[in-house]
């Protein structure tokens, strides 16, 4: 399969020098969901593997690992961040599905220790659903200036982001956008990321050496 990047990404030729997009999608990991929702959430995921993304979860079932599901249907790179010690407590204590990912970070912090993983690890965040856990997540991602992706008409916290934040009442400097279509909103995202964020990273770029600076 062919992956999309961003023609951005290779100016001056730079396009190896930082990592790829990591997209963060956090939802509910509740049981119910209806079909046409968990349809459109593993569609988001596949959309995000053909572009060449990284996707990242908080590990759990529901809707972010329909993500999950779609993103390793299309051969893409998958990494969940678990509340876990192990795989073993992952099974044993949490009941995490196992299938599907690249990589698990075990961060030992328990479900809501890990979401400040989960969203710094995200170049941006995508909120599908959800119920108090993503509203942690989504307050975090916000507090941080994130650029953020509301799938709307998926329920939950996803259908109310508006009203909490007009609630809120706060500027951080985050970057909102919504769509009920998961490649409408992914190209709403990626024009927040490339135009607003991304021209931060070029410019962190400069005078910087790509290997690193060793201690000395």
């Amino acid at each position: 399969m062919v992956k999309r990047t961003h023609p951005e990404t290779h100016v001056n030729g730079r396009g190896d020098l930082i990592p790829r997009l990591a997209v963060g999608l956090m939802g509910s990991a509740g049981s119910v969901m209806l079909p046409e929702v968990r349809s459109r959430v593993r569609r988001l995921g596949q959309i995000i593997a053909e572009r060449g993304y990284v996707l990242i979860t908080g590990a759990a079932p529901g809707l972010p690992h329909q993500g999950v599901r779609g993103a390793h249907e299309m051969g893409g790179v998958v990494v969940g961040i678990s509340p876990a010690l192990n795989l073993e407590e992952r099974i044993k204590r949490y009941g995490s599905p196992t299938r599907g990912y690249d990589a698990i970070i075990y961060t030992g912090s328990g479900l809501m220790g890990r979401e400040i993983e989960n969203i710094r690890s995200s170049d941006v965040v995508i909120i599908a659903g959800g119920r108090s856990g993503t509203l942690g997540e989504f307050a975090i991602a916000y507090d941080e200036a994130k650029g953020i992706g509301v799938l709307t008409g998926t329920g939950g916290i996803a259908d109310r982001i508006e009203e909490i934040v007009a609630m809120v009442n706060k500027e951080t400097g985050a970057l909102i956008c919504y769509d009920s279509n998961p490649e409408a909103l992914m190209d709403k995202l990626e024009r927040v990321f490339w135009e607003q964020i991304h021209t931060r990273h070029l410019a962190a770029l400069e005078n910087h050496d790509p290997d690193g600076i060793a201690e000395r």
